[in-house]
């Protein structure tokens, strides 16, 4: 069984080493050029900046409402999350 072992050890070391020699001889074959490159985005940039920044409003928004406190309601969530809070929508209400 440890015979196997090391015949199998022997073939892969075998293996990579023709491997590695025929990577390094093929690697200068290849030209400079950037491959799959487009020319046009799948989508307007303006429209994927919106995007992303809608979904970073709506993922902090829900970041702010896992960690409210329980006698805050979710529109108390938003008025933080959006600047719009008063002091009176901050404090514990009685």
């Amino acid at each position: 069984m440890v015979e196997q072992g090391k015949v199998n050890m022997a073939r892969a070391e075998a293996v990579n080493k023709e491997h590695c020699s025929s990577t390094s001889s093929s690697a200068k074959l290849h030209t400079t050029e950037v491959l799959h490159q487009t020319k046009k985005l799948p989508y307007c940039p303006m429209k994927m900046a919106l995007g992303g920044f809608a979904a970073t409003v709506v993922l902090g928004y829900f970041v702010l409402y896992s960690h409210k406190k329980p006698e805050a309601s979710a529109m108390d969530v938003a008025k933080v999350a959006t600047g719009m809070s008063t002091p009176e929508n901050t404090r514990p209400r009685s």
